[in-house]
């Protein structure tokens, strides 16, 4: 097992947040390869330690939507890591709601079987960061929506006596942290733009921790409580198809004041995707000091992606012998003939779903990019390009910020370069507003 970082660099946080200091840390939630390269580039001259987390959804014992169990994105990442001159024991890894959230639509008892099993290959394969999200109902609790607290507190206890018994078992001396808890929308984002956001009470908050603690302590896990760290509300923070619902302090006001009075403990945000940087920032100071971001990530490198394939479009078409990529043409082709990852996320006529393919917030584009045929496109992109470099005045055009480093002699003009150079943009806001 790679010799990953120690969970005392997020307990870190949170006593800095405790004793007044506004600091954080960002998730980067995401499996693309661009983007990982880019965070760990970043991470080279910026950060001192990076946080990078898969979800249950993405890699788990069957392979989820990445083909990777655990053990497997573990070492991708380290592999990377070394690709990219960063040391491995400067990354902690983190399980993004880990639960029965793949199996839902099975009996709870089932479900909460292979979650036990995705929890015990988080731990063997070296993560330390557990989020334990037991909130949703499962085929047999459809009678009680919402599914209750102490269920969910039990199921929380289960998994977390997993997670200490593996530990345990292999002699580690880095115990895992917990996070609890879990934002509204599920995991994936509001399915449609006039979604209500319902901002989570400090009275749901205080319940929440009160039933937690009784059950981990009533169940002998009064040690791993103490390891609880964060906990997941709704800050009033969300994306959604074509809509972004800005951070509002004053709305968070009083959720604020409550985790103040809380000893140990400090929120972790999801969904912070495409906030504005100063409302990452006040999000920091107002003690929601994990930032989770993935899609925006995958976002940006779409966004570079498509400006060089406009550049191609308009450079190359003319090159004798150059094959064109179509990388556009060829993403949409795969997205409509395999629409399960989209189609239920994405409303409107023929026009709107084909726009919201290419550009909407939720960026159901990103499960597409490993494709083969998408894959051989993007590489021929790259190859193109850098057979033929386009004129920095075209670059100007699409990729204005790219252009400017390029000018100033602190980027190639190289196509994966400027992708990766597009994606630390949206890193450097998270690195800002985590700063002390």
């Amino acid at each position: 097992m790679h010799n990953f970082a120690s969970p005392q660099k997020i307990q870190r946080i949170v006593e800095d947040q405790k004793n007044g200091l506004a600091v954080g840390v960002y998730s980067v939630c995401s499996s693309n390869h661009f983007v990982l390269q880019a965070c760990l580039q970043f991470a080279r001259t910026e950060e001192p330690w990076i946080l990078i987390e898969s979800t249950c959804n993405q890699v788990n014992q069957y392979g989820g939507y990445t083909g990777m169990r655990s053990a497997q994105f573990s070492a991708y990442i380290a592999n990377l890591a070394e690709d990219n001159e960063y040391p491995v024991e400067k990354i902690l890894l983190g399980g993004d709601h880990l639960g029965p959230n793949p199996w839902k639509d099975e009996k709870a008892v089932d479900a909460m079987t292979k979650a036990k099993v995705l929890v015990r290959d988080y731990i063997s394969a070296g993560y330390r960061k557990i989020h334990l999200d037991t909130s949703m109902a499962c085929a047999d609790d459809q009678d009680n929506q919402p599914l209750d607290l102490e269920v969910e507190a039990h199921r929380a206890a289960d998994l977390a006596q997993v997670s200490e018994d593996t530990w345990h078992q292999m002699s580690m001396h880095d115990a895992p942290v917990y996070v609890i808890g879990t934002e509204v929308p599920v995991p994936g984002g509001a399915e449609s733009d006039d979604e209500d956001l319902q901002i989570t009470s400090p009275d749901r908050a205080s319940r929440t921790l009160a039933v937690y603690q009784q059950v981990f302590n009533d169940r002998g896990l009064a040690d791993a409580w103490d390891r609880v760290i964060a906990l997941v509300v709704q800050p009033g923070v969300e994306f959604s198809q074509y809509q972004v619902h800005d951070y509002d302090p004053a709305s968070a006001r009083l959720l604020v004041e409550f985790i103040e009075g809380v000893s140990g403990l400090i929120y972790e945000a999801h969904s912070t995707d495409y906030q504005l940087p100063g409302l990452l920032r006040q999000m920091v100071k107002d003690h929601f000091a994990i930032l989770k971001v993935g899609p925006g990530l995958t976002f940006a490198f779409r966004e570079a992606v498509f400006a060089l394939a406009r550049i191609e479009q308009e450079w190359h078409h003319d090159i004798k012998r150059m094959i064109p990529s179509r990388l556009e043409e060829v993403a949409d082709q795969v997205m409509i003939e395999n629409p399960a990852d989209w189609e239920g996320y994405y409303d409107g006529n023929a026009i709107e779903k084909t726009f919201a393919r290419k550009y909407s917030y939720s960026d159901r584009i990103r499960y597409y990019w490993p494709d083969p045929m998408i894959d051989d496109a993007l590489n021929l992109l790259i190859s193109n390009h850098r057979r033929e470099p386009p004129p920095l005045a075209m670059i100007s055009q699409y990729l204005p910020v790219q252009y400017q480093h390029i000018r100033e002699g602190i980027l190639k003009n190289d196509p994966q370069a400027i992708i990766i150079d597009h994606i630390q943009e949206v890193l450097r806001d998270y690195a800002n507003a985590c700063a002390p």
